[in-house]
């Protein structure tokens, strides 16, 4: 593979992995977590294929194919989830699973268990399930999805079970492999990536006070990511940081890939306009061997609107 921009070989020709690639071109992580207000985790106890759902020697594949259509067909974003390390043979092997709601003003953990995988396709579905007030910290470790996850998502869940052995999972596929680490906050969905050089346990300790850390933000995975965006440029000129600070209230598309987003705050409506473009050519993970470019948001401009 010739090299593309100066961005070098991809990893696949024996470029460097897409994480050190993407950290090295100085990418912006800003508004680039995946979208999904309901997510469902379903504990898989062991290794993981391509798919965790259909490449996993302890699910039928037949069943993890069955698992994604419901799941698809309900609107549930799914991912399984593991416990860290050596904690993995110590719990054995049980069918835990968890019903996440990160609509804001809906934020929500139920937990339950099923009898056995089969049982995924119903008990994780349809039953009541028990409410639960702690967080869950969710690491991405899917290594046969991608080695920067594995390479850095599994340092990161390990010295984070030594402060919360209960809340912290590894889990699948959650998008953006290059940000590795990457990692899910719920119930608010809150998303960060390089979480292994940024501070892992400053972006935990913040979440418990209600806050979010920008080094590191991805963004909210409850609003899509032109919202992301908008929230991020609030944040950065006005300072506030709390979860629930500058929700979006409308969006509005203007002349020449412009956009109009409008956020709410106490102080006054926060105005973000927003130019739609396109990154320069990147390879999106390790198994790319095209480098593509990305749609991304360039901010033009960010006021309060004056109420009259």
């Amino acid at each position: 593979m010739t090299d593309v921009a100066g961005l070098g070989e991809s990893r696949a020709a024996g470029g460097l992995p897409c994480s050190a690639q993407a950290r090295r071109a100085g990418e912006s992580l800003t508004a680039t977590a995946s979208f999904g207000r309901r997510w469902l985790l379903l504990e898989v106890a062991g290794a993981w294929g391509p798919n965790a759902f259909r490449d996993s020697p302890l699910l039928d594949p037949v069943l993890g194919a069955r698992i994604e259509r419901r799941a698809a067909a309900e609107g549930w974003r799914i991912a399984a989830i593991r416990r860290p390390g050596r904690a993995r043979q110590a719990d054995g092997l049980r069918w835990r699973w968890a019903r996440v709601d990160a609509a804001p003003g809906r934020e929500s953990v139920v937990w339950g268990e099923a009898a056995g995988s089969a049982d995924y396709l119903t008990a994780a579905f349809d039953q009541p399930g028990t409410r639960s007030d702690d967080i869950v910290i969710a690491v991405c470790a899917h290594g046969r999805h991608d080695q920067c996850c594995a390479a850095r998502g599994r340092s990161v869940a390990a010295a984070l079970r030594g402060s919360d052995p209960d809340g912290v999972w590894e889990c699948s596929h959650i998008g953006g492999d290059r940000f590795a680490a990457t990692m899910l906050l719920f119930p608010h969905g809150i998303n960060y990536g390089w979480a292994d050089t940024l501070g892992p346990q400053h972006m935990v300790d913040e979440y418990r006070a209600g806050r979010v850390v920008l080094p590191g933000l991805r963004g909210r995975s409850a609003f899509r990511f032109l919202e992301q965006a908008a929230q991020d440029a609030a944040r950065r000129t006005f300072g506030d940081l709390r979860i629930d600070a500058y929700e979006p209230v409308r969006s509005a598309q203007l002349p020449e890939r412009r956009w109009e987003v409008l956020l709410a705050d106490p102080a006054g409506p926060v105005r973000v306009e927003l130019a739609e473009t396109l990154s320069a050519p990147l390879y999106s993970n390790c198994a790319a061997t095209v480098a593509a470019a990305r749609p991304t948001f360039t901010v033009r401009g960010v006021s309060r609107v004056l109420e009259r």
